[in-house]
């Protein structure tokens, strides 16, 4: 039996300035490089896939819609679980303009909710558990693998499930790695459930 994957393909290149806070913040992708990223997937993508979900985040939409264009047997739901983190009051602001001991203060306490009024990684690794789980129940009866059209927080939630379920990281364990703009990764969709 061929082992089935879930494809974490991360939004083109946003339009926002450098060294912005952006998580929640609905900010549209450079056309081009979605156009780009859309053909380059379309090209990598297996026949058929079993679901395809995008992140309601309009970066992600014009990725999902412009890899439909192309796919015409595609189709993608929004779901919000796939909406990187929201960051509260410091959506839209520039990191450096962020008080250093906040940003202590919420890698002191890695899974809880920050001053900023933002999601805190307890909760977002909740809901993408909840779609990780859903994605393994039904993609058996479609039959081949999944697409996610997301974020990077989220390919990073998905690392740490499938590695260390069960448990909040600490800031020093959280992956750091996660797809570049406009690209994807794979991982099993069929990892053992906790």
């Amino acid at each position: 039996m061929t082992q089935r994957r879930l494809w974490l393909v991360r939004h083109a290149l946003p339009l926002v300035a450098p060294g912005v806070c952006y998580g929640a913040l609905d900010v549209p992708a450079d056309p081009a490089a979605t156009a780009d990223a859309a053909r380059r997937l379309a090209r990598a993508l297996p026949g058929t896939l079993a679901d395809m979900r995008h992140s309601p985040l309009r970066r992600c939409e014009q990725l999902a819609q412009a890899l439909m264009a192309l796919k015409a047997d595609s189709a993608s739901e929004p779901d919000a679980r796939l909406a990187e983190m929201d960051f509260g009051t410091w959506e839209g602001r520039a990191w450096d303009a962020i008080a250093r001991a906040d940003i202590d203060a919420w890698t002191a306490d890695f899974g809880a909710p920050r001053a900023s009024g933002g999601d805190s990684l307890a909760a977002m690794l909740l809901r993408v558990d909840a779609a990780l789980a859903e994605a393994r129940r039904l993609s058996p009866d479609r039959g081949g693998d999944v697409l996610w059209i997301t974020h990077a927080g989220v390919a990073r939630c998905v690392q740490w499930l499938q590695a260390r379920p069960g448990r909040l990281p600490r800031a020093d364990e959280w992956p750091v790695a996660a797809p570049a703009y406009g690209e994807w990764t794979t991982v099993p969709l069929d990892a053992p459930a906790h």
